[in-house]
């Protein structure tokens, strides 16, 4: 009976070192994975990381050093109902992911795509910009582009790593890679033939010809891509920042605040919302090619 009794008690030890050891490790995860919010709530500050370039998601008006734009204007809205404070740090794309690694900030926004394979190390917040891809070419001659198969040999403006690159690599292109440099610069390189093309967001391309009227470039009126969503970055563990951003968003989108900054710098435009026509995927729109080419 002792011997029994012995063995129930070494039994019972084990259990409650064994769930010691579970609870021990349990809060470890989550402090693990709530340090970024924890940092936050700490500083009462959060940082985010943009370019400051891109017009109209990030960027200074002209005579300013203020920073404003969408996605900007998005954030400042998140960090007031947070009751935070918020600081932006700019930079280029590359920098800007790095920085959301390396914790120098807390998120990024600045028209982020959402991709399956940032999605392996980085969280997104949910979406609160919708898209899709065009391609912006010289107006007198499409840059000699009649189908995406004449993207073999062009010079695609871009920056190194984005997925509009990516695109342009994948197609062919030579991609001229920039840094943390202004629309215009890309702009003017199409029009004195620098470069041929630049593949980014519709909206953005969109307002961007509006801004240099007297460049000789327009959106080429055959290619429609790829729908996109944009939203927040931020480190992967990151769970309990997420869950914060995106119940903001949530009221934001509720209670129109998303659809006003949409209206506000897309001339009128609510890119809050899903496209309502169906954009084909860029691998229809080459088979499409090839069909007719046959």
């Amino acid at each position: 009976m002792k011997k029994r009794l012995l063995v129930f008690c070494s039994l019972l030890v084990v259990l409650v070192l064994s769930a010691c050891g579970s609870s021990a490790n349990d809060s470890s995860d989550q402090a693990s994975e709530d340090k970024v919010w924890e940092a936050i709530q700490d500083s009462g500050k959060i940082t985010v990381g943009t370019s400051g370039t891109l017009y109209p998601a990030s960027y200074y008006p002209e005579g300013s050093d203020d920073i404003t734009g969408y996605d900007v204007e998005v954030i400042k809205e998140i960090a007031k109902r947070l009751d935070l404070e918020v600081e932006f740090k700019t930079s280029d794309f590359n920098n800007m992911l790095a920085s959301v690694q390396n914790g120098r900030v807390d998120l990024a926004a600045n028209d982020i795509g959402v991709t399956d394979e940032r999605k392996e190390k980085f969280a997104y917040s949910e979406p609160y910009k919708y898209s899709y891809t065009t391609m912006i070419v010289r107006k007198d001659d499409f840059s000699g582009i009649n189908s995406l198969e004449d993207l073999q040999g062009k010079k695609a403006g871009g920056e190194a790593t984005t997925g509009y690159s990516e695109i342009a690599e994948e197609l062919g292109a030579e991609v001229v890679a920039y840094g943390n440099t202004t629309n215009d610069v890309y702009l003017r390189d199409v029009d004195n033939g620098r470069t041929d093309l630049i593949i980014n967001d519709y909206y953005l391309q969109s307002l961007a010809l509006q801004a240099f009227p007297d460049f000789n470039i327009t959106i080429h009126p055959d290619f429609k891509f790829d729908e996109t969503a944009n939203a927040a970055i931020m480190p992967k563990d990151a769970t309990e920042l997420k869950k914060q951003v995106d119940k903001v968003l949530s009221e934001m989108r509720e209670d129109g605040t998303l659809t006003k900054l949409s209206e506000e710098f897309f001339g009128g435009a609510d890119v809050s919302k899903q496209p309502d026509e169906d954009i084909p995927t860029i691998e229809e729109v080459l088979e499409k090619q090839q069909e007719e080419a046959e």
